[in-house]
Order: C-alpha cells, then sequence, then structure tokens
C-alpha cells in the first residue's frame, strides 16, 4: 500500500519526493495571464528585461502591452537571445527586471538583478509562495527591498516544457504562486496584494 503522506507530496511537485523528472534545465514556461494578474495591480518601467525568457510567453504578453522588452536566456528556445547566463551578466540596466527564474536559482536571480538597475527601479520574480520561507532567504528579505508580495488568487500554470495543455489536461496545478517585487532602495515593509 502506498503511503498517502508520500502522494501528498508527489501532487504538489515537492522535490524530494515527486515521482516524475525535472526537466533538465529547470525550463516551466509561466501562462502569460500573470503579466496580465501584475498590470491589474503594478506598474512596471516602460524598459523591461525578461531574463530568462523560454519561448516568450511573458515577453509576448508585455510587447502586447506596449512595453520595450528585452529577452534572453541560457537556452534558446525559438524566441528572444540564447545563449546568454544572466547571472553572468555586469551590464547595467536602466529598467524593471521581470521573469520566472529557475526555482534552485531564484535568490541568486534577484539578489544579481538588484545589482544591476539603479534605485528605484525594481525586481519582479513569479515564484511559489513557500519562497516566503527559509533561513537563507530570510536575509534577503531583513534587507527591506522586498515591496509587494501579489498573492494568486487563482492557480496561474507553469508548465515544464511550455506544455500548457498537457498540464490542464491532467488537471492543472497545484501549486499556489506569487509575484514578488522587489525596489532597489526601497527600505519599508513589505506589502500583501491579491491578483485576479
Amino acid at each position: 500500500m502506498s503511503n498517502p503522506r508520500s502522494n501528498i507530496y508527489m501532487t504538489l511537485g515537492a522535490s524530494n519526493h515527486t515521482d516524475k523528472e525535472r526537466e533538465q534545465d529547470d525550463y516551466y514556461a509561466t501562462d502569460s495571464i500573470a503579466i496580465d494578474a501584475l498590470l491589474t495591480k503594478a506598474t512596471l518601467s516602460r524598459n523591461v528585461w525578461e531574463c530568462a525568457c523560454g519561448a516568450g510567453d511573458l515577453s509576448k504578453r508585455l510587447i502586447e502591452f506596449g512595453f520595450k522588452v528585452r529577452s534572453t536566456d541560457l537556452v534558446y528556445r525559438g524566441f528572444g537571445k540564447g545563449g546568454i547566463d544572466f547571472l553572468q551578466c555586469d551590464e547595467p540596466f536602466d529598467g524593471d527586471i521581470i521573469t520566472n527564474p529557475p526555482y534552485k536559482y531564484a535568490q541568486d536571480f534577484i539578489e544579481h538583478a538588484l545589482t544591476l538597475i539603479p534605485s528605484g527601479r525594481r525586481v519582479f520574480m513569479f515564484l511559489r509562495l513557500q519562497f516566503l520561507e527559509g533561513k537563507a532567504r530570510r536575509k534577503l528579505f531583513d534587507t527591506g527591498q522586498l515591496r509587494t508580495v501579489y498573492v494568486s488568487s487563482s492557480r496561474i500554470l507553469c508548465a515544464k516544457n511550455g506544455e500548457f495543455e498537457k498540464m490542464r489536461q491532467s488537471g492543472g496545478s497545484a501549486m499556489a504562486c506569487a509575484w514578488f517585487e522587489f525596489e532597489k532602495g526601497y527600505d519599508w515593509k513589505p506589502v500583501i496584494e491579491w491578483i485576479n
């Protein structure tokens, strides 16, 4: 008989318990509706860098809204400029940086993005809500630069290898997500907003 607790973890896709393999390059595309939801509450700079753009789901939606978008990724997936390791980039960027980063490097992406932008610009990362947990991340949150957590009231799909239809057919997402907004130079308590 299978362990019911193990089955719960598998459904949630928890890395230590899942029976499914993670995508090799941690490519989980984000449904473009995530941009629509964010823009109901947040105002972005007209100049945006999507630094882990994948097949361009978020970038394309930002372009439709009239943003000037720089789209890069480590792996070329038919959109933007491939072969760009964001964590090795050192050129300053005068705009906001936005992405759904590879989860295991999420904190690295946030900290590095904050070094590239000027004071007053922001970093938006689409992450699991449980990113708020963890002793190592506490130091990041204690810097005071976390401005807003935009909690998604309904589940937004993050599909392995961008296979949204396959994910919908298998029941959608069991993962709660949020946009985490960091502002360089911000030094106050974060607030929580609800989107969609």
